[in-house]
């Protein structure tokens, strides 16, 4: 006959096992769950007075905090809180799409020949550096949730590395409803306008021609540098029905 603490003891072991291979199972279920992937695109539409420059550009990725530096689609039921969409994603980590869609942005303008994301492949004479500050669906304000996005940009001249510009830009675009396909429209419309204003300041910020190096660099000649070119996005709190339209 066994031992009564022996038995209690084999119960006990069992029973663990069998809480931690239903965890394991519920963790499998999870992992299979189908994800609902989504991507913006690049600005294709420029004004056609832009200059054609002959210097090259580095474009970095952005910073940005961590609840944004995410694959994931963050959104902000308060001006708060941080939350994501469930079974949805971006393609590629927030800033990293963003690097992109700004790259073949600035291909998109055909008026320069020489932009990337790797100094290796490309002698930049210039490096724009941005911050993604904002890159979420709020829904604080009333109505369907509304995409926020935020960009601060320094361009930089190499190789001295002199700041030579400096500018925000942001855009907020009204869903059309409460779901994730028409939320990432919102999304490809903000990220637009914001890409569209980006580019064309920094094709204006500086000369045209390539500076001799340790020549001083003139002053900024455009883009409202150092302003904070923002437009639809209301103040935290602020009820808004009407759409947020775009320029």
């Amino acid at each position: 006959m066994s031992d009564p603490d022996s038995r209690i003891l084999r119960r006990a072991v069992v029973a663990v096992a069998f809480a931690a291979l239903l965890g394991a199972c519920s963790l499998l279920s999870k992992a299979d769950d189908p994800i609902s992937l989504y991507t913006v695109t690049p600005k294709s539409t420029f004004d056609a007075g832009l200059p054609t420059v002959r210097w090259q550009l580095i474009v970095e990725a952005p910073t940005a905090a961590a609840h944004i530096n995410s694959g994931r689609i963050a959104l902000q039921m308060t001006p708060t809180s941080s939350d994501y969409y469930a079974q949805s994603a971006w393609t590629d980590r927030a800033p990293l799409m963003v690097q992109t869609r700004t790259i073949e942005s600035f291909e998109n303008t055909r008026r320069i020949v020489g932009v990337g994301r790797d100094p290796v492949a490309v002698k930049a004479n210039y490096i724009l550096q941005t911050d993604l500050r904002e890159f979420q669906a709020e829904y604080f304000h009333g109505g369907a949730p509304i995409a926020h996005v935020r960009m601060v940009a320094r361009l930089v001249r190499m190789p001295d590395r002199q700041i030579v510009g400096a500018a925000s830009f942001e855009r907020c675009w009204r869903a059309k409803a409460d779901k994730i396909p028409e939320v990432v429209k919102a999304f490809d419309e903000s990220l637009g306008s914001v890409l569209k204003r980006l580019v064309a300041w920094t094709l204006t910020a500086v000369p045209p021609y390539v500076l001799q190096e340790g020549a001083p660099s003139p002053a900024p000649r455009g883009g409202d540098a150092g302003v904070d070119n923002s437009a639809g996005c209301p103040k935290p709190g602020q009820a808004i029905q009407t759409p947020v339209v775009q320029d």
